[in-house]
């Protein structure tokens, strides 16, 4: 009888080209290399220092997202990108798209989004592949039962040219969430809470599998949200197995198997789960049913407490007393209630249909307070349609909420869309580091409810005051 195996170890098992030495990481084959404006232009630049062609341009699959406006009238209406950073990546990605026979969602594409959100869209992620970017949050994917993880631009450079990829065989690491998940809580409370208990850089060297009745009980949109910040537990990768829920989602998808290939994809999907009996290098246990919303107060993700918490005093250690001084907080202060300025909902974090109609749900029928300015950002021109299909854009606008085109937008304020110095932000995305979304900003992470309620009351606030009335 063979060893038991974890998903993860299947995996890399059917895609291992040339296994690990001593002196020497493996090469593993990529099923698909998913590329944007941003991290792209210097990889295209060695393909031509070096007069190669792109390996495989049927798996190569390309969008804007980063640099892109989100203000319709710089997408749709002809008005110029007042960045003139971001209009020339995009003419970049048009240009070396073309020339290298890569397939290409531009500005105006119907179909075009974020990538981590438009990749389980349109069924391009699919479990079991590997799956890269050169995005740290490519992570995004492991929701599928895929290995996907973020590369750097020489790697996105080495993919293009050979369609395999260096890298040393990474640990496993057992994420166990036990119960359900209390109402008013989300998939993002639990994986900020995560990060919060195994630290930025306790995943390092391993891939997370998230296990347990909570994941079980996720739909695919929160299981990606939960896998997406992997990254931010230093995880190389996140993964959650394959089942009935991930088939559903895919099923009919644009780029997913059809036919008899549907039935064929099936077979090998349901072998992917974890073997009875496999053992992981390192396992945590979260009990789910007792955690509460959470919200950041520093300058990384693991700096996060619950809602009703106080910030912990950690004065001496440098990190902390850097962050604090940054976000003009103190120690001992109570989270709640802090002043809000800013909020944010969007990115591949939060940005999917799921998100905004988390959100509209806290806003119907109530105002932004005054002096708040809220901005929600779908995260892909799909999500975009089928938000005013519903009606979510006429709540958000009643609301006093400004509704745009899809971008990463503020994740990461690149794009023109950013948080004044000095103001405070309360933002769905996933990362708070200083200068992320502005020179200056302070940005609370939290979740499309609490980022609501949050722009409501004008204060960080707790979501269940809203949803209970």
């Amino acid at each position: 009888m063979s060893t038991p195996k974890t998903m993860f170890e299947k995996v890399w098992a059917a895609h291992e080209v040339v296994p690990e030495t001593a002196d020497t990481p493996a090469v593993i084959f990529i099923d698909l290399h998913l590329t944007h404006e941003v991290t792209s232009p210097q990889a295209f630049a060695i393909l031509r220092k070096n007069n190669l062609r792109v390996r495989r341009p049927d798996l190569t699959f390309a969008t804007m997202d980063h640099a892109t406006p989100t203000r319709t009238e710089q997408v749709f209406g002809g008005a110029l990108i007042t960045i003139d950073s971001a209009a020339k990546q995009i003419r970049q990605l048009e240009e070396n798209c073309a020339a290298f026979g890569i397939e290409l969602l531009g500005l105006q594409d119907p179909r075009r989004g974020i990538v981590h959100i438009i990749g389980p869209e349109l069924g391009l992620t699919q479990p079991g592949h590997t799956i890269v970017c050169g995005d740290s949050h490519t992570s995004t994917h492991g929701a599928f039962g895929a290995l996907a993880f973020g590369i750097g631009t020489t790697e996105v450079g080495h993919v293009f040219a050979t369609q395999c990829l260096l890298q040393k065989k990474a640990k496993t690491f057992e994420i166990d969430v036990r119960g359900r998940l209390p109402v008013g809580v989300t998939p993002k409370d639990l994986i900020l809470a995560i990060i919060g208990k195994v630290g930025v850089s306790g995943g390092t060297g391993h891939v997370f599998e998230y296990r347990g009745e909570a994941i079980r009980a996720m739909s695919m949109e929160q299981r990606m949200t939960v896998c997406n910040m992997s990254i931010e537990a230093g995880a190389r990768a996140g993964m959650i197995a394959p089942d009935e829920t991930t088939f559903a989602y895919l099923e009919g998808k644009a780029r997913a198997p059809r036919g008899s290939a549907w039935t064929a994809a099936l077979e090998r999907w349901k072998s992917l789960p974890t073997d009875v009996g496999a053992t992981f290098d390192r396992s945590v246990t979260i009990d789910a049913t007792t955690l509460e919303p959470m919200i950041t107060y520093g300058t990384n993700p693991g700096m996060v407490v619950p809602i009703s918490g106080n910030i912990p005093d950690r004065k001496g250690d440098p990190v902390f007393d850097a962050a604090m001084k940054y976000m003009g907080l103190n120690a001992g202060e109570p989270i709640r209630n802090a002043p809000v300025n800013v909020v944010f909902v969007g990115s591949c974090t939060n940005g999917r249909l799921s998100d905004l109609r988390a959100a509209a749900k806290i806003l119907a029928g109530r105002k932004v307070a005054q002096g708040v300015h809220m901005l929600i950002v779908p995260g892909s021109q799909e999500v975009k349609r089928e938000a005013e299909a519903e009606g979510l854009d006429r709540i958000f606008a009643a609301a006093g909420a400004e509704w745009r085109e899809s971008g990463c937008s503020m994740c990461l304020g690149m794009n023109g869309d950013t948080v004044p110095k000095g103001e405070y932000a309360v933002s769905t995305s996933n990362r708070n580091f200083e200068g992320r979304q502005g020179v200056g900003a302070r940005t609370l992470l939290a979740s499309p409810e609490t980022a609501a309620a949050s722009a409501i009351r004008g204060r960080v606030t707790d979501p269940r005051e809203l949803l209970n009335g």
